[in-house]
């Protein structure tokens, strides 16, 4: 048996693009790193286990995503995990039996501290880590260069929570790490230049979304997609706000896809501010702009959808663009690592036009 741990909406559908066999998408192949695999998973011999965070946008896109893993056959199971040590001690004890049948462990998010502790209980000797975005790119760095495992938005301080936590990290590196003994998968749409020796780079060619949905309508308008960088303390809010702004009038952008992180005031001000169509999609947004109707150019700021877009719409004539974030958008707050790491998702993109920063 095959089990995945998700906490994101994008993680679920990842995994299920993990899990879909090729041979029945009957699409040509995409650009993108590596080689197809030969064979996938049966949905019959994987169980998903949903981690929900405690947002109402992620968990109204989770439940909506476990739906349409459900009709592909694959088993869902829906954890509560979040609430306090008494919730983790349940959870662990309540996964047991389902982690000690495991022959594969599928994760979406190596960097999560509740993941990290699951694997350093299990040993299991196939691990596979699907996308969680860009983080993706930062954990393929980190562990090639054998560093411990931190997001790239954190400023790099270890706070007692940290120091607390750091052998579970540890644990779960080495886990993640292959060996004579371990495989382990990484089933990626982020560019992978250099993958630790031994590690299987899988290329995610969103086979499934694009034999389920599509192709689209197509509008006459632009749409912009928007992001958490300023909820995660990298960019300047005002900053932001008149960047969007400023895309909006250049490019005739009529709709607004908010991040499920963004806050409502913040959407407010840009709703009131630039005129734009604030949208909360059900679901993440490959699947969205694959469903259509959408603009016949994407507009978006350094982010996972300037890679997976191109592949989710290949062919269907929309265009996405993405725009650079200047320097000077960046809050005092922010990583040192904060400007190099987005130039370089937006430098990596394939098929993408490149937009500069708007003064």
């Amino acid at each position: 048996m095959d089990l995945a741990f998700v906490e994101s909406p994008v993680q679920l559908l990842n995994v299920l693009e993990w899990a879909h066999p090729p041979a029945l998408a009957a699409i040509p192949a995409q650009p993108g790193p590596g080689a197809a695999r030969d064979a996938a998973p049966g949905g019959g011999d994987l169980t998903v286990v949903v981690l929900p965070p405690t947002d109402p946008m992620s968990r109204g896109q989770l439940r909506r995503m476990a739906e349409l893993v459900r009709d592909e056959g694959i088993t869902v199971r829906w954890q509560e995990a979040r609430g306090g040590a008494d919730s983790v001690v349940r959870t662990v004890r309540e996964l047991g039996p389902v982690l000690r049948r495991a022959e594969r462990i599928v994760i979406g998010d190596p960097f999560s501290r509740y993941v990290q502790l699951l694997l350093a209980l299990v040993g299991t000797r196939r691990l596979t880590v699907v996308d969680d975005g860009t983080a993706t790119m930062e954990f393929v760095a980190q562990l090639t260069r054998g560093e411990r495992l931190v997001r790239w938005h954190r400023r790099g301080r270890r706070g007692p929570r940290e120091l607390l936590l750091a052998p579970v990290s540890a644990a779960a590196r080495r886990r993640l790490t292959p060996s004579r003994r371990r495989e382990v998968e990484l089933f990626t749409a982020m560019p992978v230049e250099e993958a630790p020796d031994g590690i299987t780079v899988t290329p995610n060619r969103f086979r499934w979304t694009r034999s389920r949905f599509g192709p689209p309508l197509l509008t006459r308008g632009a749409d912009l997609v928007g992001t958490s960088l300023v909820e995660t303390g990298v960019v300047d809010l005002q900053r932001y706000l008149d960047a969007v702004a400023s895309l909006a009038r250049a490019h005739g952008a009529t709709r607004y896809f908010a991040h499920r992180r963004e806050g409502a005031d913040k959407l407010h001000r840009l709703a009131v501010g630039t005129g734009l169509e604030i949208v909360r999609p059900d679901l993440p947004l490959e699947l969205i702009a694959r469903r259509g109707p959408v603009g016949r150019t994407v507009l978006s700021f350094p982010s996972t959808v300037v890679h997976t877009l191109p592949l989710a719409l290949v062919g269907t004539g929309v265009t996405v663009a993405v725009c650079d974030i200047a320097p000077e958008w960046l809050r005092d707050t922010a990583s040192p690592r904060a400007q190099g790491f987005l130039a370089g998702v937006t430098g990596t993109a394939r098929h993408v036009q490149r937009l500069s920063a708007p003064v």
